[in-house]
């Protein structure tokens, strides 16, 4: 068998296994891609439709690793990036285990691609990644912004190891501090650039969620009735957490109509994804005080 035959015989019986996609890929073939190249060792930036790759031969007994991990994907039906211990983010790899969320925040894109600056002041200094999970954002944050102090808080102490790991691997131990705080209560500000990646999903949604996010810590998915408890909060306390001129970037997901709903006096600025312009949305400071 060669080696695009094998991708192609795992996204096969990825898609009759009937699973999830959404953490990390979006389906049957990108996730077989990255299956198979784990399993084998190889770069996941290998090119499988080049000739010379695509026709190498795959013994039986590389085949086994193969086998194993497709196997254990479809039988536990837990995201692809627990089972591999890794994802990825703008091309950055993360360590990732069930103590935190799989990354796959929109933020991450804003940040890459200068979304957020037009915003911001010529120098950001102070830089707040609230709900940071497995400190993907906050990394990310720390390589946009090379003269910021990056603060990465949670309330889980378990994510926060995770975090650690991460800020450990990438070297940012001397740029980005760990806090383990409910919301902003242990956050000391005031901060230049906020960002934050909330738990939002309605309890509707929650209640429909396939066994792939259901793997997932419920702590940072779930938002209450309407997704916005977390929210609420958030907006109620964040401006005396940020500096005059500061910003605050939210994730909310597919959640809009229940953020304007509860928020209808607020006029944020919505941010391009490629999910859309209706999941991230900016607020200035001024925008946020009555």
């Amino acid at each position: 068998m060669t080696l695009l035959e094998l991708v192609q015989d795992v996204a096969r019986q990825l898609d009759a296994a009937g699973l999830s996609f959404g953490h990390g890929t979006i389906n049957a073939d990108d996730e077989a891609a990255w299956l198979v190249l784990h399993a084998l060792g190889l770069p996941l930036d290998t090119d499988l439709l080049e000739d010379a790759v695509s026709s190498q031969a795959v013994t039986a007994a590389q085949q086994a690793p193969v086998a194993a991990l497709l196997r254990a994907r479809i039988d536990t039906r837990r995201p692809l990036a627990y089972l591999t211990r890794e994802a990825w983010l703008q091309g950055l790899r993360f360590h990732v285990d069930e103590r935190a969320i799989v990354p796959r925040s929109l933020i991450a894109e804003v940040i890459a691609d200068g979304g957020i600056d037009p915003w911001l002041g010529e120098l950001t200094a102070s830089v707040l990644d609230l709900c940071t999970g497995n400190g993907s954002l906050a990394v990310l944050a720390a390589l946009a912004w090379p003269e910021a102090r990056v603060d990465a808080a949670d309330l889980s102490a378990d994510a926060l190891a995770v975090a650690r790991i991460n800020v450990d691997r990438h070297g940012l131990q001397e740029r980005i501090t760990l806090i383990e705080s409910d919301g902003l209560a242990r956050c000391p500000g005031p901060y230049e650039l906020i960002l934050c990646n909330p738990p939002y999903v309605n309890a509707a949604s929650m209640a429909a969620l396939p066994p792939e996010y259901r793997a997932e810590p419920a702590l940072a998915l779930a938002g209450g009735e309407d997704g916005m408890d977390f929210v609420r909060a958030l907006l109620r306390d964040v401006p005396a957490c940020m500096a005059g001129h500061g910003v605050l970037v939210l994730e909310i997901g597919h959640e809009r109509a229940h953020f304007e709903a509860a928020f209808p006096h607020l006029n944020p600025v919505w941010l391009d994804t490629s999910a859309g312009g209706d999941q991230v949305l900016l607020l200035t400071r001024e925008m946020l005080i009555p």
